[in-house]
């Protein structure tokens, strides 16, 4: 059966940790004071962990080793991430049925392209949002710059894409971001870069 569309998953930085004790899709640590916390927790499955019971305690201790503070998106940061998202589905066509951006994470519904695999579409989004929050001096880690007097990324390095194959996958996927905000206590989102799904 064929690919159709992905349900992807883009952390922020910091949000979901590659030790994290729940698991995670990292296969190894960059950072070797993290790396201290616990070697990288690699899963492959395609659920998700997030209900799994784990050591919070632990968890919550690995992001105490962060270089930088974990990136929690405010309002105004979330418009400049959608602005972003929505340059990048203007230049090459994308079409995304569901999108929530929350504080920490991002959940999206794409349609598959036969030029560009999920991971590179995800980079060109995280991309123009990322250059969006600059633009706009949003940007979360702005003051955080490394020795090279860059800008940390606000997202974190790898996302977790879900493949969907059927219409009810899909549209089950699609009811799951838009009811995601409801769960934060936070209203339902409408982005103009979302083509409703027919």
């Amino acid at each position: 059966m064929r690919v159709r569309a992905y349900h992807s998953i883009i952390s922020a930085y910091g949000f979901w940790l590659p030790n994290d004790p729940r698991g995670s899709w990292s296969d190894w640590i960059r950072s070797w004071e993290l790396f201290l916390q616990g070697r990288a927790t690699k899963v492959s499955t395609t659920r998700s962990v997030a209900g799994k019971p784990h050591n919070r305690q632990k968890r919550l201790a690995a992001k105490q080793s962060l270089l930088s503070p974990p990136v929690v998106f405010d309002g105004t940061q979330a418009q400049s991430v959608a602005l972003g998202f929505k340059e990048a589905v203007e230049e090459s066509g994308y079409v995304v049925h569901a999108c929530a951006i929350l504080p920490e994470h991002v959940y999206l519904v794409v349609v598959r392209t036969s030029n560009r695999d999920i991971e590179r579409i995800v980079g060109h989004l995280k991309g123009r949002a990322t250059q969006h929050l600059m633009k706009n001096g949003l940007h979360p880690l702005r003051d955080f710059r490394d020795r090279n007097d860059e800008v940390p990324s606000p997202w974190a390095q790898k996302g977790w894409n879900v493949y969907l194959f059927t219409t009810e996958e899909i549209r089950s996927a699609i009811r799951y971001v838009e009811d995601n905000p409801l769960k934060e206590g936070k209203r339902r989102q409408a982005w103009s870069l979302v083509t409703p799904f027919e």
